[in-house]
């Protein structure tokens, strides 16, 4: 077995497309109109695992947009080269929270997306 995507609540799918694509550099897997719903896939380069992006189907679910691991970092971006990910994430608008930090395990830093959503970015030791 292996997780293969995750479900990651956006204003729409067009604006998480931008984002995740155009800013972070993932790549557009898979978009598929459903009729009710788009089935749309975004995987970083790279990676096996990716997000399925969902648009809120209700008030609760819109409230979630940016929250959805409650205010913590939820999400773990590895890289082997940090220092060129920081500056190119930092040169497309990606705020970090943080300076860049040595820590046992790597070298890392948070920052949030366009939605309000905490990460790491990681260059494991």
């Amino acid at each position: 077995m292996r997780l293969s995507a995750l479900t990651l609540i956006v204003p729409s799918y067009d604006e998480g497309i931008a984002f995740y694509c155009n800013v972070m550099g993932f790549e557009l897997t898979q978009d598929e109109d459903q009729g009710h719903k788009r089935w749309v896939r975004v995987t970083p380069p790279g990676g096996d695992t990716g997000f399925i992006l969902a648009e809120p189907g209700d008030a609760a679910q819109r409230a979630a947009i940016g929250n959805q691991g409650a205010g913590r970092v939820w999400l773990f971006l590895e890289t082997d080269n940090f220092a060129a990910d920081h500056a190119r994430l930092s040169a497309t608008g990606v705020t970090f929270e943080e300076a860049p930090r040595h820590e046992p395990y790597g070298i890392v830093a948070v920052f949030r997306d366009a939605f309000g959503n905490r990460w790491d970015l990681i260059e494991p030791r």
